[in-house]
């Protein structure tokens, strides 16, 4: 069986260089990538029904324009490098999204990039890199 990469990307150079390392885990393993894109979604709990309509409407809107703009551009160019690419997109906690995706496609490993912010808004709230770290049910390698 082959082995499932699961790499977070977001279109930031960062991510980029997470998925240049999968590209080549994968190739090596003879495994697969699965591209996954997570746009966080605070879920109001006050909204009316009409709020919540127009709510529903800009998350499609959203996800259509993640799917145009950042996975499915990438998605062309790793056609024919020999790597079977698939692609996710989500809302939600970015870290606690990847996990799930990872059990859903029985990944091996999920990759993403750190963006070296350890400000003090990181530090207070924690970072995708240090949630993953702590928290992947499976090996998380991050990328600097």
């Amino acid at each position: 069986m082959s082995q499932v990469y699961v790499v977070g990307y977001d279109g930031s150079p960062s991510s980029q260089r997470a998925l240049d390392f999968t590209l080549e885990l994968a190739a090596e393993s003879g495994g697969s990538i699965v591209l996954a894109h997570v746009l966080a979604w605070s879920p109001y709990s006050f909204l009316t029904q009409e709020e919540l309509a127009e709510r529903h409407v800009r998350k499609q809107e959203e996800l259509a324009r993640a799917e145009s703009a950042v996975i499915k551009p990438v998605v062309e160019q790793l056609a024919g490098r020999g790597v079977t690419v698939d692609s996710v997109i989500r809302y939600g906690n970015i870290a606690d999204t990847l996990c799930e995706i990872a059990g859903e496609k029985q990944a091996a490993q999920i990759i993403i990039g750190r963006n070296g912010d350890a400000g003090v808004v990181a530090r207070i709230f924690g970072s995708v890199a240090s949630a993953m770290a702590q928290g992947a049910p499976i090996p998380c390698t991050i990328i600097p």
